[in-house]
């Protein structure tokens, strides 16, 4: 590893924890038609989210030229490069590499499904990412999700399927990897023991209530795990600034979701 993508990537990992705590708002296809709330006033949610200083945000690139101006430099810019649905009904890398570094991004990310008869596509666009970011010390992180034998376009959460999905980033060559949490801490912390690169969770499907997404924080914290990107269980729950909060008090701090969320005055 040289000092351009030694840098990039310690801004990302900055905090003493060595974890990170990063937030998504690069839900793009994938979701159908519409906007999640939460979405829709995408300045207004930046500025929430930026106010809690996460470790980074993951945004695509119309929203980094369009609404991103305002908090340029103050948090770290994770590019999403891809767009994807894992019924294989779309699959596009949509930003390079140089575009990526020309935005300032501090990592790229990519997104790969396995399991299936398309899952080597995936891959070897992810490897095709990697050759070309390595030209410009620019950090890879792999969001990878493997689908049910027999309906890819559900994801499975199978600890075998989450430490195949992470093996198979891991053989791409990333820098980074971001996969499901599997459910239980003990198989979970296998998958992490396993790779020889960081491993952070999805944030996963919004839970029904917050302190049930920060219970499930907790567990990945437990397992070892380097960290999360969180999406809809932050800003689908409406005080976003003070989700934020809570999930950097969990990942950071190692608090349970009762002491996270008196943290967070939630």
């Amino acid at each position: 590893m040289n000092i351009g993508k030694l840098i990039r990537l310690n801004r990302l990992f900055c905090h003493p924890s060595g974890r990170l705590c990063s937030i998504a708002v690069d839900h793009f296809i994938g979701y159908g038609a519409g906007l999640p709330d939460g979405l829709r006033e995408i300045k207004t949610t930046l500025s929430a989210i930026v106010a809690a200083e996460p470790d980074a945000i993951t945004m695509h690139r119309g929203i980094a030229t369009s609404a991103w101006l305002p908090f340029a430099g103050r948090v770290p810019l994770i590019l999403q490069t891809m767009i994807a649905r894992p019924d294989d009904t779309a699959y596009q890398q949509m930003v390079t590499p140089e575009e990526a570094v020309r935005l300032g991004a501090d990592a790229m990310a990519v997104v790969a499904y396995v399991r299936g008869k398309t899952e080597a596509m995936y891959l070897r666009g992810v490897s095709d990412c990697v050759r070309e970011a390595a030209r410009f010390e620019m950090p890879v992180i792999c969001h990878i999700y493997p689908r049910h034998a027999t309906d890819i376009s559900q994801i499975s959460f199978a600890p075998e399927d989450i430490a195949w999905a992470t093996r198979c980033a891991v053989e791409a060559g990333v820098d980074i990897v971001k996969t499901p949490y599997c459910g239980d801490v003990q198989a979970h912390a296998q998958i992490v023991a396993d790779s020889p690169v960081p491993v952070v969770a999805a944030g996963g499907p919004k839970q029904e209530t917050f302190e049930a997404a920060l219970g499930m924080m907790a567990e990945v914290i437990r397992s070892g795990a380097r960290g999360a990107t969180i999406g809809r269980n932050v800003w689908g729950f409406g005080q976003i600034t003070q989700a934020v909060q809570a999930f950097k008090a969990v990942i950071h701090e190692g608090k349970t979701a009762q002491e996270a969320l008196q943290i967070a005055g939630l």
